[in-house]
């Protein structure tokens, strides 16, 4: 795809709209979800449930905004979570559906209440079978055991990469082959691998290779198999069919019922972050555009990714770019950490003070991850409704701040 094209589908809910007038006068920074654009991509995840008979759970850790899930609800299984909390919100504002959760390990202090939430619970070792597996068979759930496939295919994102050498997430076949008896073994119904992070389904038909190499032989004991998350099904060139035909061999091969736990699918394009620009500095050939809005608070993946957010109306500067652009800045935040770096980008015009910015592609990983570092107020949500209309969903301010800090 092309950058014109990626930058034309991330703000597509847009189309016809003028940004400014439609946000500009909403305090910033602030996060703008757009629920027609949820909609649209639970809509694609529903239609490869019923061509394939898989089930699509919501990954909380990328999208945790509740507001929303009376509405994914209607589309999806349920959810997934990485311990008691999100469990517990998965429970309560998806009443009836399935939660699933998988812990690199757990506590002993919070694994009676998650019992009391979740339906699938997923191990990462044999020792947390071993120690918390009778239990939660008699509580009457459904257990499940993470491999890893060792099989790594992605590319610079090595922090997001399970099957990296040395990997905690998972086990081995040669921890499988050392430490699971047939005692374990009996205890689970399925198995969990996630391996994928904004990957096309050619690399999941890669792992499902790997994984029948070194599992094949586990998975007709098992009832379902969960492929866990990384998925970018709802993007443009997400090649769905051969999707398809993948859930349909796993389900015909092994006779199992087949799970996806995508967190970014769920929400992909469906969020902005609006800004305004706060003062134009210079230093040397360098213009930075101080915003409000921070990489380091805000948005967090930018950094760790790290990644380049497309901006509304504005190109992102490659190697190919001109550095004598007389319109190129830096977009940075308003922190003292220097490496407060959004990236720098090609505007079709000079930047000035108050300036509306606004950053697309921006539900997911930001409103779960955002953080009040250097005195940083967390910006408030809103809710672009699919009648035009926006209400406020939060209300932080200082005590959110307070609080974390003490009483």
């Amino acid at each position: 795809m092309s950058t014109q094209n990626y930058i034309s589908s991330v703000f597509s809910g847009l189309e016809g709209k003028n940004p400014s007038e439609l946000f500009s006068n909403l305090p910033t920074p602030c996060y703008i979800i757009d629920e027609k654009q949820i909609k649209r991509n639970c809509e694609i995840l529903a239609s490869v449930m019923h061509d394939t008979g898989c089930k699509i759970l919501l990954a909380q850790k990328a999208f945790s905004n509740y507001d929303f899930y009376p509405m994914i609800s209607e589309y999806l299984t349920g959810t997934e979570a990485s311990g008691l909390y999100e469990s517990r919100l998965g429970a309560e504002k998806m009443p009836g559906k399935e939660v699933h959760v998988f812990c690199a390990a757990y506590r002993d202090d919070e694994f009676d209440e998650i019992l009391l939430y979740a339906d699938h619970i997923i191990f990462n070792s044999p020792n947390q079978l071993r120690k918390y597996g009778e239990k939660a068979k008699l509580s009457g759930k459904s257990i499940g055991m993470r491999i890893n496939p060792e099989c790594s295919t992605q590319e610079g994102h090595e922090i997001y990469d399970p099957c990296a050498p040395g990997s905690r997430l998972g086990v081995t076949r040669d921890i499988w082959n050392k430490e699971m008896t047939d005692e374990l073994i009996d205890l689970l119904d399925g198995l969990h691998f996630h391996t994928l992070c904004e990957q096309n389904s050619d690399d999941l038909e890669k792992t499902l290779k790997a994984v029948e190499m070194k599992f094949g032989d586990v998975l007709p004991r098992m009832k379902w198999l969960n492929m866990g998350g990384g998925h970018h099904i709802t993007k443009n060139n997400y090649n769905i069919e051969l999707l398809k035909k993948i859930i349909l061999y796993a389900k015909e091969k092994w006779k199992t019922e087949i799970y996806l736990e995508p967190g970014e699918a769920v929400a992909l394009n469906a969020g902005y972050l609006a800004s305004h620009v706060l003062d134009i500095v210079s230093n040397g050939e360098t213009k930075t555009a101080v915003l409000d809005a921070s990489a380091a608070c805000h948005m967090p993946d930018v950094i760790e990714m790290p990644y380049t957010p497309p901006v509304y109306q504005a190109c992102a500067v490659t190697d190919g770019n001109s550095s004598a652009e007389k319109c190129r800045y830096r977009l940075a935040g308003p922190t003292c950490l220097s490496g407060d770096v959004i990236g720098d980008y090609i505007f079709n015009r000079e930047l000035r003070e108050n300036d509306f910015i606004l950053f697309g592609d921006m539900a997911i990983y930001t409103t779960c991850k955002n953080n009040t570092f250097n005195g940083m107020s967390l910006p408030n949500i809103w809710k672009y409704g699919i009648d035009g209309s926006l209400s406020r969903l939060t209300n932080f301010g200082y005590e959110d701040f307070k609080s974390r800090l003490g009483k």
